[in-house]
């Protein structure tokens, strides 16, 4: 049962990549959209690996992971740049510090949330 889970998390995952990168390549497609698909994806990812915990615990994990990759962008040592001039990078680390993510991390670990609480009372 556990291995569908997670097989299940992870097509999960691959959806939410792509709708991230869709969204980013759309015109009229707010930025912040794709901010938001990320947590979500950080969200899954989580959940995929800590299948075992909590959700509340999960999506406290992933706000923190988002807000630590938010964090360091502040960091701008020439390695850390070059990594992130790469295309993995840029999509991984991205590119500047901006306070408003934070909140549209917050709103994506909350979606991500909302829709894994719905699917375990549905089971």
């Amino acid at each position: 049962m556990l291995k569908n889970n997670r097989l299940s998390y992870f097509i999960l995952i691959l959806i939410v990549i792509a709708l991230g990168i869709t969204s980013r390549k759309m015109e009229g497609v707010p930025t912040f959209f794709g901010d938001t698909l990320y947590a979500v994806m950080v969200y899954f990812g989580m959940r995929m690996i800590l299948i075992y915990l909590d959700l509340k615990k999960t999506a406290i994990l992933a706000l923190l992971f988002c807000f630590a990759i938010e964090f360091i962008q502040l960091y701008s040592a020439e390695w850390m740049l070059q990594i992130r001039r790469t295309k993995f990078g840029h999509y991984g680390l991205g590119q500047g510090f901006l306070w408003s993510d934070l909140g549209y991390y917050t709103l994506g670990i909350i979606i991500g949330f909302w829709m894994d609480s719905s699917w375990v009372r549905r089971k």
